[in-house]
C-alpha cells in the first residue's frame, strides 16, 4: 500500500537543484541508512561527488555503490579516523566543500537512575565527540582555503528536556554548545555552519525500543529534503528545526 502523507507539507518531494552543490565534494557521516543515506542520495542526484562514511562495512560499500558514492569506512569517536578521512577526500577528490556531522547514537528511555552509564558514555563519545573529531578535520582542510560547509544533525533533544531521555537530551544538548560556538568561530574564516534539529525520524536508531508515537515520526526522506531546500534557499537558516505537521507546542 502506498505510503499516505497526513500533511502536504511531509510529502517528499524533489529539491531545487543548486549550483551550491554540482560539482562539490561532501563527506558524509554516519551514511549507511536513515538520513545519512537520503542525504548522501540528495547529493549525488544534484551533482556532489560524495564520500560515504560509516562503521557498517558490508551495508556502506552496497548503497555507495549503489549511488555511485566512495564509501570510506571510521568510527566518528577517532578523531585520527576523521582527519584521515578528510585527507583521503581532499587526496581523491582535490577538496572538500562540504562536511555533514550526521552519525548518531540513542538508547531506550528509562528512569535516569537505571540508565547504563556505560551507553551513556559511548552516546556522549558519538553525539558529541563525533560532532567535534568531523569539525575539527574538515576544518583543516576548509580553513586555509577560506570556503566550505559543515552541517551538523543535531535533534530537538537539544532544545527541549524529555522524561526518560536525559542522557540522550545531554548529549545533544552539549553538541549544540559546541555548534553554536562552532559557526560563532568561523565565520570570519569563509565557512558556514548549518545546525539541524529535526524530531524524532523512522529509523534504524529506534529498532531497540520503539517509541509509542513511533508511527507519527519524520520520514528521512522528508527530513532530507527539507534540509536540501534550506541549503538553496536565498538566506538559509542557521539554526534549523523540523518538526512534525501534527506535533504542538
Amino acid at each position: 500500500m502506498a505510503t499516505q502523507w497526513p500533511n502536504k507539507s511531509e510529502r517528499p518531494q524533489k529539491a531545487r537543484k543548486t549550483q551550491q552543490l554540482a560539482g562539490k565534494v561532501a563527506v558524509i557521516t554516519g551514511a549507511s541508512r536513515g538520513l545519512g543515506l537520503e542525504l548522501a542520495r540528495e547529493f549525488v542526484r544534484q551533482g556532489a561527488r560524495v564520500v560515504m562514511s560509516d562503521i557498517a562495512h558490508d551495508e556502506l560499500h552496497r548503497v555507495a555503490a549503489e549511488l555511485g558514492a566512495q564509501a570510506y569506512i571510521a568510527d566518528v569517536t577517532n578523531e585520527q579516523a576523521m582527519f584521515e578521512l578528510a585527507a583521503f577526500t581532499k587526496r581523491t577528490f582535490g577538496s572538500l566543500d562540504l562536511w555533514v556531522n550526521n552519525a548518531g547514537l540513542w538508547m531506550p528511555h528509562c528512569p535516569i537512575e537505571q540508565m547504563s552509564l556505560d551507553r551513556v558514555h559511548r552516546m556522549v563519545e558519538v553525539n558529541l565527540f563525533g560532532i567535534i573529531h568531523g569539525a575539527r578535520a574538515a576544518l583543516a582542510v576548509m580553513k586555509p582555503v577560506r570556503t566550505g560547509i559543515i552541517i551538523n544533525i543535531l535533534s530537538t533533544s537539544a532544545l527541549i528536556g524529555r522524561p526518560g531521555s536525559s542522557g540522550y537530551c545531554a548529549s545533544k544538548c552539549a553538541a549544540m554548545g559546541f555548534c553554536k560556538s562552532l559557526a560563532l568561530e568561523v565565520a570570519d574564516d569563509g565557512i558556514v555552519v548549518y545546525n539541524i534539529y529535526p524530531e524524532g525520524m523512522q529509523t534504524k536508531l529506534f529498532d531497540e525500543q520503539r517509541p509509542q508515537d513511533y508511527t507519527d515520526y519524520l520520514d528521512p526522506r522528508v527530513v532530507a529534503m527539507k534540509i536540501m531546500k534550506n541549503l538553496s534557499a536565498k538566506k538559509p537558516k542557521g539554526e534549523f528545526v523540523i518538526r512534525r505537521a501534527k506535533q504542538k507546542y
